[in-house]
């Protein structure tokens, strides 16, 4: 028998609501609500669960048993379905990735759905481009979690989950360079006892992303350790990042350039507005703008 042609096999309500338990009642509360009833019809007047709609309700129940209301929990588990995601793309013209990628992760971090969220982050990175996803994707929902936080422990596992789940994804959309673009690596680092590496990260991953090998410090290290990596392996820049103005100081460059350090310095976080920098250090804004200058500075392009 051809195994293609066979029908899916489908579930009835009483039969689902013993798998997931809960109550019959419950799941047709679910439909008429939310939409997340069968999507199968038999030649009876009953519907029938099909394998997609069962794990719709999987990921429902999932979020509601981390803390999310009913409606955030119908919201993921109708816009968080991975199945159709693609784990890889072509090489082509990306396109700057959908903002409801944006709610579905965050459903996903919520549902405290690992899966879910290192897929939707890798395919974002994958589609757009680290910029572009950091840019529309990941810093938006990052920004709000910590928003949403504030003051309160409720929901921070969520955030320390999507953290870890950023890392993991900028890390692996950074790969090690054969042949890179640059002669000397571009040092990147948080300005000392700084929290907070992922800008970093993403700027790394948009870099090599151009074929700029980098050197990236996850902990920054102290000023006089920073001081003797840059005099020893002699970066074509270096980047400073400082989130908060408490953390920044200007003269930690004066430092690094004491031992006859000929690379081009850039200070880069909002941590440094209002510091006074040397001249010779450049302020840069955004992420994408400091992708662009540091290409442009180093290859002329």
């Amino acid at each position: 028998m051809d195994r293609a042609r066979q029908p899916e096999p489908t579930m009835p309500v009483a039969a689902v609501a013993r798998r997931l338990g809960v109550a019959p009642a419950t799941l047709r509360t679910w439909d008429r609500r939310y939409g997340l009833g069968p999507s199968r019809h038999t030649g009876g007047k009953h519907r029938r669960y099909g394998a997609a709609d069962i794990r719709r309700l999987e990921l429902m129940q999932r979020a509601l048993l981390r803390g999310a209301s009913t409606a955030e929990a119908a919201h993921f588990a109708l816009e968080a379905t991975i199945t159709d995601i693609p784990a890889e793309t072509s090489h082509g013209v990306r396109a700057a990735p959908d903002r409801s990628v944006a709610r579905r992760l965050r459903g996903a971090a919520l549902a405290m759905d690992a899966l879910a969220t290192q897929r939707l982050l890798a395919a974002a990175i994958a589609d757009a481009g680290a910029v572009a996803a950091w840019e529309i994707v990941i810093e938006p929902v990052l920004t709000a979690f910590g928003a949403g936080w504030h003051g309160t422990h409720a929901g921070a596992e969520a955030e320390y989950l999507l953290s870890e789940s950023v890392l993991a994804a900028l890390i692996r959309a950074t790969p090690l360079l054969e042949q890179p673009r640059n002669a000397r690596p571009v040092l990147l680092s948080a300005v000392p006892e700084e929290r907070g590496a992922l800008p970093l990260y993403a700027l790394a991953a948009g870099l090599a992303e151009r074929g700029i090998s980098v050197q990236l410090f996850g902990t920054p290290p102290p000023a006089e350790v920073l001081a003797v990596a840059v005099r020893r392996s002699a970066p074509a820049a270096v980047v400073l990042r400082a989130q908060r103005t408490t953390m920044a100081d200007g003269g930690l460059f004066s430092r690094l350039s004491r031992g006859h350090q000929r690379g081009r310095l850039f200070a880069w976080g909002p941590g440094w507005a209002g510091t006074r920098l040397p001249g010779k250090v450049e302020l840069l804004p955004d992420l994408r703008e400091a992708a662009e200058r540091i290409e442009y500075v180093l290859l002329g392009r």
